[in-house]
């Protein structure tokens, strides 16, 4: 679909609803995105003397210079109350997003480290590039995309969560940094509603048992706080065979009010453990455009995962070279300590706001991901020649000859496992500005200067091990041992190299400081029925530090002989263990600097009615994607290529926006290009690339008594425009890429008992940037079912994935396998859970 398409197609349909605006009433109600923001009701007074009601309005605060109302903004955006969010049953960040228009996610992947991207901009190597994640107006990470650590890593969402606010493209460029396509916030609740609630939910196909609480009041007329927080334990939706979720997070504050403002101070403490889930071995055959997926016997992916007790420990040499043996079970241990101060004051006519927050971040990452897949005979071969047999090396029938059916697949696999450890992502941000509002004209003239700093630490090392396992199900997987054909072992334990593979590749250790300095301005101004107005913004930064890893080269020693079982010899995965060459480091030492801007212009055509276009650039630095690459000089630290310091994004939007009587519609059609320099999966498989993207959002949503739907539909097209590395894929559809994605949560609420459902379904997209191998489509279907059968008490039933869907995100294959096997990773089954709360 061409932009000019698109643009006429919103034009047709903005006319046709131009006409029932101009004869809708003034006044029409609208609902309040955020609870804690929503306006007074009207006035018994107003109500006796026939007097119109104020107008409630959606307020939107995310991203733009002053809260306004979504209809007087040339602005793309969705939002989501914590109140609706719960009702769905305690679900992960991702998996919360995912029923958003406009955005992309690959959740499935466990509680972090999951991918999202807006608008066709590409998820080249996961995490969240072009949208920068908040939490409270401020990011997580400055970088949402770094190796391992997503910014939702540090993120939570429980009872604190009064809404989330997203801006697809726009003004996300100038009012944050490195946040091209968009910004995510989970603002919190401040304690302006008092009261509480306590919930305990219980898993009833699956074993994890969780509490939520959270409370806030009024100390004073003046003082008003609010705690809340969760823990959880248990195996967890998937079968692991051992306590995969621990842990929790509380969040604290208190906000002072004055007349002419607020101080707010705030504490987050967050020590959560929960496993990573990896694509999987499936069965895979048909053709690449109808391939069919299969579970193997004794492995269902949905279900399933190769974590185990029977595995580990993570046996490799540490940051220091010395031998080291850590618990499989760490999954992703994320701990954060946050401390923030939020100040907002009306002086002299300006209104001036500071949000600060330091957050100690740090942990220990581990995931197993799969390197190869074969035959008992076959898999024994390639690590032992011809003639060669396997054993169990661990677990129950530790010992014993594998035979050709095994667990009924008859097969044995080489898994990777990586271990990232997390000393210091700590990461300092600062964002003071003031705004004013002018009378011009007849008209008000928003002005906004702001400067925005931050420091992010990366500090952390990548250690990796290699296990020979079978494939078994139900947290049943174990070790295996190789023998040639004289009987001598080619793994130890288990193990099949001390390293990812028997090579120093990817064993790397990172110390590096970026340093961000952004100073912006907007300027808006609105006359009537227009507003117009354009922002800008200068990113520069200074990034300094030193690697470590022999993938740098320059001679770099990255194997070494090592008797890690201290038995006085030297076995085959002995003999090449992975180190890191410590007394050679390389610098890291440049600067960067980019402008980004917005301009749009609204019209509210009449009061239920608007019409808006808008044209954006932003950037986004590179951060670690660009580190072990040829960009980054060995011995100097500078970048080689300026072109690789930073990518830029363009977006041309334009849409309405209507609502009126309980009805709201939101279509925007919209036009991307996107520069992209990145690694796949940490390989070194490098890309440097432009993207095109076009396509049309729409959300919307319809209230009519005890019933309300939320909707939402996106189209998109996209391509690689330029790639400099592979010119083959230039013109083909970046991988993972539906055509299509749809969203809808119909709820009805009775009083005593209410009930709703969430529905998100995605077109086919390709495996890979080849454009061979196809992912299908599939539709996934939450329910939850709700009794309240006194005051303040409430039972809630809760089903993911009704239909129990293989949902594939991801394949390692480009094109159906000659074998018939491959590796995919596929969203969770169906989970069945239980909640019983108290509201106070």
């Amino acid at each position: 679909m061409k932009a000019p398409n698109l643009v006429a197609g919103c034009a047709i349909l903005a006319l046709a609803l131009a006409s029932a605006a101009h004869a809708a009433p003034a006044g029409a109600a609208a609902e309040s995105v955020a609870p804690e923001a929503a306006e007074p009701a009207p006035s018994e007074a107003a109500a006796a003397t026939g007097a119109e009601p104020a107008r409630k309005v959606e307020v939107f605060s995310t991203g733009v210079a002053k809260g306004r109302d979504r209809l007087d903004s040339a602005i793309s955006t969705s939002a989501l109350r914590g109140e609706d969010i719960v009702r769905f049953g305690p679900r992960s960040a991702g998996d919360v997003l995912r029923t958003l228009p406009g955005l992309r996610v690959e959740s499935g992947i466990g509680e972090g480290n999951n991918n999202y991207t807006v608008r066709g901009l590409p998820l080249a190597a996961g995490g969240s590039k072009y949208m920068q994640i908040q939490e409270d107006g401020l990011p997580l990470l400055e970088f949402g995309d770094l190796f391992n650590a997503g910014s939702d890593v540090y993120l939570r969402n429980d009872f604190n969560v009064a809404a989330i606010e997203v801006i697809r493209g726009g003004s996300a460029s100038t009012f944050a940094s490195d946040s091209p396509g968009g910004l995510i916030n989970f603002m919190s609740k401040t304690g302006d509603n008092p009261g509480g609630a306590v919930q305990v939910s219980s898993g009833l196909n699956y074993d994890e048992k969780r509490v939520d609480f959270d409370y806030g009041a009024r100390l004073s007329d003046n003082l008003r706080f609010h705690l809340g927080g969760f823990y959880r334990s248990g195996e967890g939706p998937r079968r692991i065979g051992m306590t995969g979720w621990r842990g929790g997070q509380v969040k604290f504050n208190i906000t002072r009010s004055f007349a002419n403002g607020y101080i707010r101070l705030y504490a987050k403490l967050l020590d959560d453990r929960s496993p990573t889930y990896a694509p999987y071995p499936v069965a895979i055959s048909g053709t690449n455009d109808n391939p069919v997926y299969t579970n193997l016997p004794n492995f269902d992916i949905r279900r399933d995962s190769v974590l185990s007790p029977y595995l580990g420990p993570v046996v490799t040499l540490d940051s220091a070279n010395q031998p080291a043996a850590y618990p499989l079970a760490t999954g992703q241990h994320a701990v954060s300590k946050a401390l923030g101060l939020e100040a907002e004051f009306e002086v002299g006519g300006f209104t001036i706001s500071d949000k600060l927050r330091y957050a100690s971040n740090s942990g220990d990452f581990d995931r197993a991901f799969n390197s190869s897949i074969n035959t008992v005979s076959a898999f024994a071969a390639a690590h032992g020649g011809a003639g060669a047999t396997a054993a169990y090396a661990t677990g129950p029938r530790a010992g014993q000859a594998i035979d050709a059916s095994v667990n009924g697949n008859g097969l044995l696999a080489l898994y990777y496992v990586s271990y990232l450890q997390v000393r210091s992502l700590d990461n300092f941000t600062n964002d003071l500005r003031a705004t004013r509002v002018w009378k011009v004209g007849g008209g008000n003239l928003t002005t906004t200067l702001g400067v925005y700093a931050a420091s992010q630490a990366l500090d952390t090392t990548w250690l990796h091990t290699a296990m020979d396992i079978d494939v078994a199900g139900r947290g049943q997987t174990a070790m295996v041992n190789v023998f040639n054909s004289a009987g001598v072992a080619q793994t130890l334990n288990g193990y099949y190299a001390f390293g990812r593979g028997r090579s120093g590749q990817f064993r790397r250790l990172f110390d590096v400081t970026y340093g961000v300095l952004a100073p912006y301005g907007s300027i808006n101004y609105h006359i009537g029925k227009l507003a117009i107005g354009g922002s800008v913004r200068f990113d520069s930064g200074r990034v300094r530090g030193s690697l470590y890893g022999a993938d740098l080269g320059g001679g770099r020693l990255g194997v070494t002989s090592y008797d890690m079982n201290r038995d006085g010899q030297i076995t085959g995965p002995e003999a090449a263990v992975a180190m890191l060459p410590l007394t050679q480091p390389a610098p890291v030492n440049y600067n960067y600097s980019y402008v980004s801007y917005s301009t749009g212009v609204n019209y509210r055509v009449a009061e239920p009615f608007s019409v808006f276009a808008r044209y954006s650039r932003g950037g986004r630095a590179n951060a670690d994607k660009i580190l072990f690459t040829p960009l980054v000089d060995t011995a100097s630290g500078a970048v080689t290529d300026p072109r690789g310091k930073y990518d830029a994004v363009r977006q041309l939007e334009g849409g309405f926006k209507f609502r009126k009587g309980g009805i709201t519609l939101n279509v925007t059609g919209f036009t991307a290009d996107a520069d992209d320099h990145n690694v796949l999966n940490g390989s070194a498989n490098r890309t440097d690339r432009t993207y095109h993207a076009s396509g049309v959002e729409v959300e919307g949503g319809v209230e009519r008594g005890v019933f309300r739907l939320a909707y939402g539909a996106t189209y998109t097209k996209a391509r690689i425009t330029i790639d400099r590395l592979d010119p083959t894929l230039t013109g083909k559809e970046p991988r993972h890429q539906p055509t299509w994605t749809f969203s809808a949560t119909p709820e009805v609420d009775l009083g005593k008992v209410a009930a709703g459902a969430s529905l998100v379904t995605i077109t086919s997209s390709y495996a890979q940037d080849s454009n061979l191998l196809k992912m299908p489509g599939f539709t996934t279907v939450n329910v939850f079912a709700q009794v309240r059968p006194a005051k303040g008490v409430y039972l809630t039933f809760n089903v993911n994935n009704l239909f129990d869907a293989m949902g594939i995100f991801e394949v390692a294959q480009s094109t159906v396998p000659a074998s018939g096997l491959g590796f995919a990773r596929s969203i969770t089954g169906r989970t069945l859970s239980t909640s019983l709360g108290f509201n106070f």
